[in-house]
């Protein structure tokens, strides 16, 4: 029996400012057209069932077009797979704050979907031997858990789950989407399923035996340069979905063809050069590029500029590398900053950043928020201020 596995579509997701010809979000259309690839490929391997781990759409109000879209391509899989099983829970990004609120998700059952959305569902399908358990993200946030367990006497064993799973990620934590809820791997009894379909991680990873992040389906993470350092570190080549053979054991990676080139160009180290120098490096670097940057998402990071040269480089320039490319980011990034100056009593003197961390140590947080999470984030804002009084 094969299973397709599939997470983190974030249909409707909008990202920089280029339209299409129509007047669409090109991110947006990108991302419809990397859902409506995999929805081919599955048909094509005509699987037995069919999951989706989570977050089909980026936000818990998407729009109309987004929607519409979403439910075109499920009518396709219902048509061309009238007996596999198709099932969808719901992640952080398509959950409503409020169960008031309602969810979108339950217009798919319309389609035959067996959808999960605030609560842990178990499902059953005889024809298959196969026992299946649907947890969404709203069901490990809530104050009682499910338990994480087969049950029944069905030979195949599946838990499709929206969560992060903790202390198996990249410890680069910045990777990983936040607002996940954290699962702890002993939790999952992962010798007892016969296959555990994760999302809400955007890289394809094997957590444990026959435990797989899917990925995400396109680039659509706050930090897509961590995804693909990521996926160096891992031997991802892009993104895709996953189809198991629940029987064999087997996973088989089932690539989406990305919509246009990631680029991560080489760092520039500007320690001691001048704005004109600086400027001719910047043009070889997007010169050297195969194929050019038009249409493409593109970063130069530049190091140890100092204010003044940053204020000097030719910006027209820049604009008009900008106007190219998709998206351009020139990432300038000001020399370490050296801090002398202290603040507090005798004795005891801190920099600005120990102060700030020191009072978001102390500062009272909901229960669900991870503190040292917090914390690291406040210095990364930090960060973040200090370069833009850089100029950059």
């Amino acid at each position: 029996m094969r299973l397709a596995h599939l997470a983190d579509p974030h249909l409707g997701v909008r990202q920089y400012h280029r339209q299409t010809p129509s007047g669409i979000n090109q991110r947006e259309a990108d991302v419809a057209r990397a859902f409506r690839l995999a929805v081919d490929g599955v048909i094509a391997a005509r699987p037995n069932a069919v999951v989706v781990a989570g977050d089909l759409f980026h936000s818990v109000r998407p729009t109309n077009a987004a929607i519409v879209f979403a439910f075109k391509q499920f009518q396709r899989l219902r048509e061309a797979l009238p007996d596999a099983p198709i099932v969808l829970v719901a992640g952080n990004h398509d959950t409503p704050r409020s169960a008031e609120t309602g969810s979108i998700l339950r217009l798919f059952e319309e389609l035959g979907v067996d959808v999960a959305v605030d609560e842990a569902r178990r499902l059953e399908y005889p024809a298959l031997d196969l026992s299946l358990l649907a947890v969404p993200h709203h069901a490990l946030v809530g104050q009682e858990r499910p338990e994480l367990r087969p049950e029944g006497g069905a030979r195949r064993q599946v838990m499709v789950l929206h969560g992060e799973i903790e202390g198996v990620l990249p410890t680069q934590r910045h990777t990983v989407e936040y607002g996940g809820a954290l699962v702890g791997l002993r939790e999952l009894a992962v010798d007892q399923w016969s296959y555990i379909a994760l999302g809400h991680y955007h890289v394809q990873h094997e957590v444990a035996p026959h435990t797989w992040y899917s990925g995400s389906l396109e680039y659509v993470g706050t930090n897509i340069w961590g995804e693909l350092t990521d996926e160096a570190e891992q031997g991802v080549r892009g993104k895709g979905w996953l189809l198991v053979d629940l029987d064999r054991g087997t996973v088989t990676r089932e690539p989406v063809p990305a919509s246009r080139p990631i680029i991560d160009l080489e760092p520039i180290r500007g320690d001691g050069l001048g704005a004109e120098a600086l400027d001719k490096l910047i043009e070889q670097r997007l010169h050297a590029v195969p194929g050019g940057v038009a249409d493409r998402i593109v970063r130069l990071r530049v190091y140890d500029v100092p204010r003044h040269v940053a204020r000097e480089l030719d910006h027209a320039a820049i604009r008009e590398w900008k106007a190219e490319a998709l998206h351009f980011h020139l990432d300038i990034r000001r020399p370490e900053v050296q801090r002398t100056v202290g603040v507090g009593a005798p004795g005891r003197r801190q920099t600005l950043p120990d102060l700030v961390r020191d009072y978001l140590r102390g500062r009272p947080l909901p229960a669900e928020l991870d503190r040292e999470e917090f914390v690291r984030l406040g210095g990364d804002l930090l960060d973040a201020v200090e370069r833009d009084l850089a100029g950059t």
